[in-house]
This record gives structure tokens, C-alpha cells and sequence, in this order.
């Protein structure tokens, strides 16, 4: 392992600066892969450091504890997911879902690590969790503006159900493998068998228009009685 003092900068960098922003994000993503593979309790500081090939005192340095490199960690994948799906929304019908799928694959196991830290027990799940349900209410109200949604009277309510579908998907992704042959934390685009199913699912519904008026009708009519 090559040690690298906090102030050291490589030579081809233009500045310390430059230098510790690509030192802070190669520490990052080697604790992303590092966390998806064994969580963020089994991996200490030393094996992050070790996969950045820098000294654990310059991942201290940098995000001050473990604490502080997971919460750092949460912040790219939730804003990695974000990017994403803003593109996607905003390219509307013109959206390509296999280069969407692709660009997806590419850079740290952004999935894996979703499906670790999400089953840890951590106080950070929650904040990752609403942020991300935050997000989807955002670049959701964009894909109704480019005709890629349907309009809904509960933008929140939606993006939270759809967020916890996609999440528990991940982390009940072995039963996936199990059960439809996929690998929902690996290639995205050799998940067909899961996202077909989903699509149409999301695109056309499982039950009849007029099943879903009666059932809808049903709920509200509950509702409307507990709150008398």
C-alpha cells in the first residue's frame, strides 16, 4: 500500500486542491465498493484506505471518521440516483432506457452498496431514505411535465411508494435471483426478466379500469368514515 501524506500532491495535478478533491473521491468510491461488499460494520478505515491505495490518516483527513466517509457515501449514491433520473425524465419520450440502463453500470457498485447499507440498522437509513424519496417527488414532477408520467394528486405519497419498491427490491435481491434468474445489484442491462414484468406493471396496471374504481372507491369511502 502506498502511503500518501495529507498535503502531498501528485505531480501531474495542477494544485494541493485539485489534488485532495481526487483523492476525496477515490477514497469514496473505494468505501462504496468496500461497504457493498462486506457493510459498512465489517470494513474498517485501514481497508477502504488500502483499496484507495492512500494512508488511512488521509481518509481521516478527509471525512474525519467512518461515520463521516459512510455519510459521504450516502450523499453520492443518493445524488448519483438523482442525476439519473432527472436526465431521464427530463428527455421525456425520447429517453433511451438501454443507454439509461448503461451509463447505470458504470462506476462504483452504486446498487450494492444500496442493498448493504439499507439492511444495517444504521440512523443514517432513514435520512438516505427520505432524501431519496425527496428526490423522486422532484424529477418525478418532471417526467409529468414531459409526458413521461401520469399527473397524480399525490406526488408525495407516489414517489414514496414507488422508492420503497425499488428499494425493497434491492434488498430482497438473492429471492430476485432466485426467483426470476436476475441479478438486481449487478448489470442493470441483464435484468430484463425483472424489468419487463415491472414495466408493464407500472405502464399498463395489473387490475381493470373498472376493478380500480371500485377498490379506489372503496379505500376513500374507509377513510372518509374513520374521520368522522
Amino acid at each position: 500500500m502506498r502511503s500518501v501524506p495529507a498535503d502531498a500532491a501528485p505531480p501531474d495535478t495542477p494544485s494541493s486542491g485539485d489534488a485532495d478533491l481526487t483523492a476525496r473521491a477515490r477514497i469514496r468510491d473505494a468505501a462504496i465498493a468496500c461497504f457493498a461488499d462486506a457493510g459498512v460494520v465489517g470494513t474498517s478505515v485501514r481497508t477502504v484506505a488500502s483499496a484507495a491505495d492512500v494512508s488511512p490518516a488521509l481518509v481521516m483527513h478527509h471525512f474525519g471518521s467512518k461515520d463521516g466517509l459512510r455519510g459521504a457515501c450516502d450523499q453520492h449514491v443518493a445524488s448519483a440516483v438523482r442525476e439519473g433520473k432527472t436526465d431521464a425524465m427530463r428527455q421525456g419520450l425520447a429517453m433511451d432506457p438501454v443507454g439509461a440502463l448503461r451509463q447505470q453500470a458504470e462506476g462504483p457498485p452504486l446498487l450494492r452498496y444500496l442493498a448493504r447499507t439499507l439492511v444495517d440498522g444504521s440512523e443514517h437509513v432513514a435520512e438516505l431514505v427520505d432524501e431519496m424519496v425527496s428526490d423522486a417527488v422532484g424529477y418525478m414532477a418532471e417526467g409529468v411535465e414531459t409526458g413521461l408520467l401520469r399527473p397524480t394528486d399525490d406526488p408525495r405519497g407516489r414517489a414514496a411508494v414507488l422508492t420503497l419498491w425499488t428499494l425493497g427490491a434491492l434488498v430482497l435481491h438473492e429471492h430476485a435471483t432466485r426467483l426470476l434468474d436476475v441479478d438486481l445489484v449487478g448489470d442493470p442491462q441483464q435484468a430484463l426478466p425483472y424489468f419487463l414484468p415491472a414495466l408493464e406493471i407500472l405502464g399498463r396496471g395489473a387490475i381493470t379500469d373498472q376493478a380500480y374504481e371500485r377498490i379506489r372507491g372503496a379505500f376513500e369511502a374507509t377513510d372518509e368514515e374513520a374521520e368522522r
